[in-house]
């Protein structure tokens, strides 16, 4: 069986954060909850060009959208969830917070899937020559372009507003600022907005949340990774290594690549669990409804259960249970292979491919241990990220075409402090995406809204009896701004 990929956990619109190939993205959030009654929408399509910025480029593709008019009176707004790195999930037309800002505002619902995700397949293939055209600014003209086109077609000359969270939280921001004559505002949820190859950051808030949820968690996670850490370094480690994380096959300790792919993973079970805490939690299957930080921190604390490497141990199986995974696959070659494959009806067309691609040319994100005072060891060097992008895509793809990447995103959006009003940007303390997101307010045109205890896009769920109160509080103020966007824009 595989193993998820090290990545970035993200899309707006995966179904989990680990899909069924097993390769993670970590980022991005859950879907929703089915809706029972709910009208079933056929996917709608849109012709779109490949490349906006080259006039002499003249092909196009077509791409999928979703469209929900329950809610929309003749001439009202029409709100935009932008899609991510992931097929768009249809049962967001039915559910979320957004369904009650449209109800409220007698909106139109549209969602629009991301080019190279999903079923928006612009090229005929995914290799490094195709993904040319897979960038955050083709999308964002994508947007644009559609926009136009659905206010004619559609007749939705009201007002737009975007939403998005997480890597389309980005995007729905940056939508605002750069084409703020088509969309009046936008809602960016749990959004990054700093691009940068190194992100130990996540890292130092995944061992603060623990922390929060049970003291003392962190310490004894990382005594676990210490204790595997020392079995690496000889052959009868290897094999007590192996059958306690149930290894698809034999660990080398003297392979860089496998050992540092090992603890991506060990240390992945604990992430998964601290970005997603509580998220649509009752919405992922009954059986898995109360894994949380307090389930994996119970775990690691309990002392009936051996030494802290043994109830590292049982987290991983509890892990491999979750994703329906027989083994761990601790094999980077086997997944750089797996990565390599460029057809459309491989398991990396699942948005591996493309988002590795996006953070190797565009954004970094690499979650390492690079912290100072290295609580975590040097387990997870930035590098070891960095050399997938040139084992994936080839020599092309060095740390400079990285670094110049990033550099170009930050200068090209401005970072922390992008030139735009009219957007809110929402993050939980949980989650440890906020670390490269605005947290505090850019402008009085431009809040943010901090709330305390929750995690990935939070406020982008359906409403639950046992929400906190500031989360109920953080889902009504957006409502509000939303509004004071769309009166602020009419004529």
């Amino acid at each position: 069986m595989s193993r998820p990929l090290p990545l970035l956990l993200l899309p707006i619109l995966l179904i989990s954060p680990i899909s069924s190939h097993g390769i993670r993205h970590k980022q991005g959030f859950r879907g929703p909850p089915p809706s029972p009654g709910a009208p079933v929408l056929s996917p709608l399509w849109f012709s779109q060009r490949l490349d906006h910025f080259r006039p002499s480029e003249t092909r196009t593709w077509q791409q999928r959208y979703f469209l929900n008019k329950a809610h929309y009176k003749e001439g009202g707004p029409t709100l935009l969830m932008v899609g991510g790195e992931g097929a768009a999930n249809p049962a967001w037309m039915a559910a979320g917070a957004w369904v009650d800002y449209a109800r409220e505002q007698g909106a139109a619902m549209i969602l629009l899937e991301h080019r190279y995700y999903g079923k928006s397949h612009p090229t005929p293939d995914m290799g490094v020559k195709s993904l040319v055209w897979l960038s955050s600014r083709q999308a964002l003209a994508d947007l644009a372009a559609f926009t136009l086109a659905m206010r004619e077609a559609e007749g939705l000359v009201g007002p737009w507003v975007a939403l998005g969270g997480s890597y389309p939280g980005s995007l729905a921001a940056w939508y605002r600022q750069k084409y703020p004559h088509l969309v009046a505002g936008a809602v960016s949820s749990s959004a990054p907005l700093v691009a940068k190859a190194n992100f130990p950051e996540y890292l130092e808030v995944v061992g603060a949340s623990l922390d929060s949820a049970m003291p003392g968690c962190t310490a004894a996670v990382q005594k676990g990774i210490t204790r595997a850490q020392r079995l690496t370094s000889h052959r009868v480690g290897w094999a007590i290594l192996r059958k306690k994380f149930n290894l698809c096959s034999n660990l080398n300790g003297k392979d860089a690549n496998d050992v540092a792919n090992l603890f991506e993973a060990l240390v992945g079970n604990f992430e998964g669990i601290v970005q997603y805490n509580r998220d649509n939690k009752e919405f992922e299957g009954a059986q898995w409804m109360n894994i949380t930080m307090e389930t994996v921190c119970t775990i690691m604390l309990d002392q009936t259960g051996g030494s802290e490497l043994e109830r590292l141990a049982a987290v991983n199986d509890l892990n491999l249970q979750m994703s329906g995974e027989e083994c761990l696959d601790h094999s980077y070659e086997a997944q750089v292979q797996e990565l390599q494959k460029t057809s459309w009806s491989s398991a990396a067309a699942e948005g591996g491919r493309q988002w590795i691609y996006q953070t190797c040319t565009e954004f970094g994100w690499y979650q390492s241990s690079d912290i100072p005072n290295q609580p975590w060891g040097r387990i997870l060097p930035v590098k070891f990220f960095e050399k997938m992008c040139n084992d994936i895509f080839g020599p092309k793809f060095s740390i400079s075409l990285l670094e110049e990447g990033v550099q170009a995103t930050n200068t090209e959006y401005g970072g922390l402090e992008p030139s735009v009003t009219n957007v809110v940007f929402v993050h939980g303390s949980v989650d440890p995406w906020h670390a490269l997101g605005r947290t505090t307010d850019l402008s009085k045109s431009s809040p943010a809204i901090f709330i305390p205890g929750t995690a990935h896009c939070a406020n982008m769920y359906p409403a639950r009896d046992d929400d906190p109160t500031e989360l109920r509080t953080a889902r009504s103020r957006v409502g509000e701004l939303i509004g004071m966007w769309l009166r602020g824009a009419q004529p």
